[in-house]
């Protein structure tokens, strides 16, 4: 049978946060231990007749365990930055992609318009060979023509609505940006612009959510940055690690006293979390303090629970003494909606915005046989 495995024996857990509550540092707590093998073993006075080499086969043990564990530590440590590092590159794979499908979607989108456009050409080109009034050889115009004819001729020519509203489609599958034909825009959309700008308007009056994050009267206060929510949970005075009944699912947080004497969070998470880079522990005896990995750490959350009250994330305020300190994919996202908000308070378009107004503009010098002077865009 082989002997058991104590490198990573979770069983003490209890018992060894105690002693750190109780002794509040890394040397005290050590003290403890070295104090018990001192006083409660011959572990410094080794086997009878030793002599000193005893003590000193008690340092090297001590040292060889020590290195044991900072091993331990470095090799998960190293595998955590490989599997956050893939991930990363992974999200990156599929954002090309998806940038490689939207081009070529876009392109087929633009032969297709092309195509429409040369077709509407040459119905012009025969209207317009039709419309011409030849003389007879008497010298008097050919007005033999019928009224057919006209007719005919009139409903293959070119309907500049019918165009327009081929391009807003156009437009509108390519950068999500909507084209309405007429003068007149719809009640329901000026509408609706109106609650955007209040809601802008609220947006920009209210204050910045502090440490990112709320609190959740009764229960917690949180704070969040990009990698990592800090959850604070009041305690009754005195409360020890063992008594807390503490689980963290992927997608589920509960906490409580043991004995379901009481319940202080039990809910779905707003978003999945990385279980095994979570933690917590208890600070001054009336405080549990949860640190929650996020799985996707490019995301702000609302909430730390799907049913809690939620923040306006548009009101984030990242620190930008740390973006040095952000991989070069998470940087890029931070700067990008830090650029948002600023172009928002100063009344300009967002980066994305900018770039569906650039692909509209595109499209209007590619196609300048359509009349954009009375559409409407929102």
């Amino acid at each position: 049978m082989a002997p058991p495995d104590f490198t990573n024996d979770a069983r003490f857990d209890g018992l060894y946060l105690n002693v750190a509550n109780q002794t509040r540092g890394i040397e005290p707590l050590l003290d403890t231990v070295f104090s018990f093998l001192r006083r409660k073993s011959d572990f410094f006075a080794g086997p009878p007749g030793s002599g000193d080499a005893g003590t000193d086969e008690a340092i090297s043990t001590v040292n060889r365990v020590l290195r044991k564990h900072a091993d331990i530590y470095l090799m998960e440590k190293n595998r955590k930055e490989a599997e956050r590092m893939a991930r990363i590159e992974k999200a990156r794979e599929e954002e090309e992609k998806e940038v490689e499908a939207t081009r070529k979607r876009r392109e087929e989108e633009k032969e297709e318009e092309v195509g429409r456009g040369a077709v509407g050409a040459g119905d012009m080109t025969m209207e317009a060979k039709d419309d011409v009034m030849e003389l007879d050889p008497d010298g008097a115009f050919d007005i033999s023509r019928s009224d057919e004819d006209h007719k005919l001729s009139a409903s293959t020519s070119v309907d500049p609505g019918h165009m327009i509203d081929e391009a807003a489609a156009a437009v509108a599958s390519s950068s999500s940006t909507e084209v309405s034909g007429g003068a007149v825009g719809d009640d329901r959309a000026d509408g609706n612009d109106d609650n955007d700008d209040d809601d802008d308007k609220r947006d920009d009056d209210e204050p910045p959510p502090v440490g990112n994050g709320g609190t959740v009267d009764g229960k917690y206060v949180w704070t969040q940055t990009l990698q990592e929510l800090s959850v604070s949970v009041p305690l009754p005075e005195g409360t020890r690690g063992k008594d807390l009944n503490v689980v963290m699912n992927k997608n589920h947080l509960r906490v409580g006293l043991k004995g379901g004497t009481k319940t202080m969070i039990d809910g779905d998470l707003s978003h999945a979390i990385i279980v095994d880079d979570s933690f917590w522990t208890v600070e001054d005896g009336n405080r549990l303090v949860l640190t929650l990995q996020k799985s996707n750490q490019m995301e702000w959350w609302e909430s730390v629970c799907v049913d809690d009250p939620k923040i306006n994330i548009r009101k984030v305020e990242p620190e930008n003494s740390k973006l040095s300190d952000l991989d070069g994919e998470t940087r890029q996202t931070v700067e990008k909606m830090m650029y948002d908000q600023r172009q928002k308070a100063l009344g300009l378009p967002t980066a994305d915005e900018a770039k569906k107004f650039e692909i509209l503009e595109k499209f209007k010098k590619s196609h300048p046989e359509i009349d954009f002077s009375q559409a409407k865009f929102t």
